[in-house]
């Protein structure tokens, strides 16, 4: 007999989070490398699920190797055999969350969205967090449970309202070209930006409310925009930081914007991954 006719896929968006240390990104890689990308996992947990036909999952924000996520999304199409009813979100979340352990990986939500979502396209802002540690003469005065979840730039306390003075010329709408990193994309990509927020803000660490630990102080930078370029939000850590400890002035940052060149950011002034987090996709 012909199998019944298959029904029309159920679209998904889901959040989910992820500690991006021990991954090349968040984007599906050849499985054969040292580190793959959280899709890799993503798909092998959704393969499990046993669908009528392979699950993708079209992720709305790529994140870089050792950067991590406190909410990134995507949308996945699952079919389903003839006669078995689609997933509630609250199913595919614990189901995918079985399959997902050990993996630094976890699914938050999971809701039915119209077959004309697209996670990545339909996106209205997305927000990024980048933890500094402050008050570290050397790596070694890391709290164990801040390693690999900041950044201790070297060399004393940073001018904070300097960096405040230099994030001014940041925010707005600009030709962001001097604060990209540039890749294979980088000639389709137009460099115009809009950042809808840059703040600098003292913030709590993981835990440090109890242990008193030689004057150490955290620092968050946070930034939001309908979309960002390749390595730009740490391009603008790692100039603010420069600001901060005197290597740069504020101007410079303004300077730096009217020159439009990725070639003319200072050399090694990009900030390291470990600081970085997607906080939110705002939809």
């Amino acid at each position: 007999p012909a199998p019944a006719m298959l029904g029309a896929p159920a679209r998904y968006l889901v959040f989910f989070q992820y500690f991006g240390t021990r991954y090349s990104g968040v984007m599906e890689t050849k499985s054969d490398q040292a580190l793959v990308g959280v899709q890799n996992y993503l798909e092998k947990a959704a393969q499990k699920l046993k669908p009528s036909a392979p699950i993708k999952f079209h992720i709305s924000s790529r994140t870089d190797s050792g950067v991590h996520a406190l909410a990134n999304a995507a949308h996945l199409d699952i079919q389903r055999a003839p006669g078995k009813a689609a997933f509630s979100g609250k199913q595919l979340v614990q189901s995918l969350n079985y399959h997902l352990k050990p993996e630094p990986i976890r699914i938050l939500s999971a809701q039915r969205v119209p077959s004309t979502f697209h996670a990545r396209f339909c996106a209205l802002s997305r927000t990024y967090i980048y933890r500094l540690l402050l008050g570290c003469a050397h790596y070694s005065q890391i709290p164990v449970f801040e390693r690999d979840l900041c950044w201790a730039p070297a060399g004393g306390p940073l001018d904070i309202p300097a960096m405040r003075e230099g994030a001014k010329f940041l925010l707005g709408t600009h030709d962001f070209s001097t604060f990209r990193s540039l890749n294979n994309e980088t000639p389709f990509q137009c460099p115009v930006r809009t950042l809808l927020q840059l703040e600098i803000q003292a913030a709590p660490g993981f835990l440090a409310h109890h242990y008193q630990h030689r004057g150490l102080e955290f620092w968050e930078v946070k930034f939001k925009s309908k979309a960002f370029l390749y390595r730009q939000v740490r391009r603008m850590v790692g100039a603010l930081v420069a600001v901060g400890q005197g290597k740069l002035v504020p101007q410079d940052i303004q300077e730096l914007l009217e020159l439009k060149d990725a070639l003319a950011f200072p050399p090694h002034a990009m900030a390291p991954p470990s600081g970085l987090f997607l906080q939110s996709v705002e939809y």
